[in-house]
């Protein structure tokens, strides 16, 4: 989709909420399409065009009264805004794709990963990673007490929906970038890897909704306060799958050691969670590097996967014998082709 027909479709969509627009800008064009819109008293909102076939209205509408019960439990999480008619969504056709449209408040602040990336100091990263553990554990812990309103309905980030037969992010092991013994290899694991999972169980206070993507760049620091944005990918899963991911980036330009330390200790200031637990971390690290080539292998048109899926599946194979032989599972390193 062109950006101009992108534009032209927000500003259509826009219409359903009555604004007087002053600017649309455009931010990503990765998973949605996302619009940044000032009307003309200066009020900024974010818009969203969804993908096609991500998620369902009723996965859209559960998304956002997760986040309402958030903001209700004191975090500072995205504010929607509904249509004129008092919709939560609305939905337009656009280069023959039905896309859901959802607009937000606007979240005043510097993400995270900007302020990391400008203070390079190992004492003011370590403790950017304790502020994030604080506010994951506090999502988990509403996440945990929190009774799921009538007819929610979120993905699973389970044994199944991450190694299953037809996993939330795609069959990563049949990725077109991966040699034949190498497609064979991933399949072989998934499979150890689905036992595992199976064997944690659901019926455990690490498992509830997760936020799935809170990684520094879903963090806008605004002074003393820390908003959690983009709960696109929030679904249920476990604790720790959360920790991974927001660690995942960090394994190879930052001592990754010490920010798990500080992650961890900003955690325990909120919810209690066991070294048991923790160490089942790097299978949650790997898995994430797994389920990624399978997001990259279905998004061609994602310019930066293609210097990341690489990485992904260098990063696979090499840490996936070590990973598993904490539960006793030998998997050999595939041959080359």
């Amino acid at each position: 989709m062109s950006d101009d027909t992108s534009r032209d479709a927000a500003i259509r969509a826009l219409s359903d909420w009555n604004i007087s627009v002053k600017s649309v800008e455009p931010l990503t064009m990765t998973e949605n399409i996302v619009f940044k819109v000032t009307d003309q008293s200066g009020q900024a909102y974010v818009l969203r065009l969804h993908r096609p076939g991500y998620h369902t209205l009723k996965e859209l509408i559960s998304e956002q009264r997760w986040t309402a019960a958030l903001l209700d439990d004191g975090l500072d999480v995205p504010v929607p805004r509904t249509t004129c008619d008092g919709q939560a969504y609305t939905s337009i056709n656009v280069d023959d794709e039905h896309r859901y449209v959802g607009l937000l408040e606007w979240v005043d602040g510097v993400p995270m990963q900007s302020l990391i990336e400008n203070n390079p100091d190992a004492g003011f990263i370590t403790e950017s990673f304790s502020l994030l553990g604080g506010i994951m554990a506090e999502c988990h812990n509403q996440a945990v007490s929190w009774t799921l309103p009538e007819a929610f309905a979120r993905h699973s980030f389970d044994a199944d929906g991450l190694m299953g037969e037809g996993p939330f992010w795609g069959r990563f092991w049949e990725s077109a970038s991966l040699t034949t013994a190498q497609q064979a290899y991933f399949d072989k694991l998934r499979r150890h890897i689905h036992a595992v999972l199976l064997s944690l169980g659901k019926d455990t206070p690490t498992y509830s909704l997760i936020h799935a993507d809170l990684h520094p760049d879903n963090i806008v620091v605004d002074g003393q306060r820390l908003h959690v944005i983009d709960f696109d990918d929030s679904g249920f899963g476990w604790h720790q799958y959360d920790i991974a991911v927001a660690l995942f980036n960090y394994q190879i330009d930052q001592p990754y050691d010490q920010l798990l330390d500080a992650l961890v200790r900003g955690y325990r200031k909120v919810r209690p969670i066991s070294n048991a637990a923790l160490a089942h971390v790097p299978l949650f690290l790997l898995i994430r590097a797994l389920v990624s080539i399978g997001w990259i292998s279905a998004r061609p048109e994602v310019e930066m996967g293609k210097e990341f899926l690489p990485r992904h599946v260098d990063y696979a194979l090499s840490k996936a014998a070590g990973v598993m032989a904490y539960y006793d599972i030998s998997v050999d390193t595939p041959p080359d082709d």
